[in-house]
């Protein structure tokens, strides 16, 4: 199939001498190229946060009826500024 694919000058340069040196050709060189990246990304495992959960009984009492900002203060007490 042909179809036209628009690469910076630089890569065009470096893949014609690339393919040149190596006694193939341009088209070979792309195709061995997007073979390659679909390849690694399709034996990527989708990332999975895992289960970081841990025994409790939730909020201090104080915090049940808290806002975010009171949690995110409380998180966060004497660190920083």
């Amino acid at each position: 199939m042909k179809t036209t694919v628009e690469i910076s000058d630089a890569l065009f340069t470096r893949v014609r001498e690339r393919a040149a040196a190596e006694g193939t050709t341009m088209r070979a060189l792309i195709e061995e190229g997007l073979r390659r990246l679909l390849d690694e990304r399709e034996q990527r495992q989708e990332f999975r946060l895992r289960k970081v959960s841990f025994a409790g009984e939730g909020l201090q009492p104080d915090l049940c009826q808290g806002s975010w900002a009171e949690i995110r203060g409380r998180v966060y007490e004497g660190r920083g500024e």
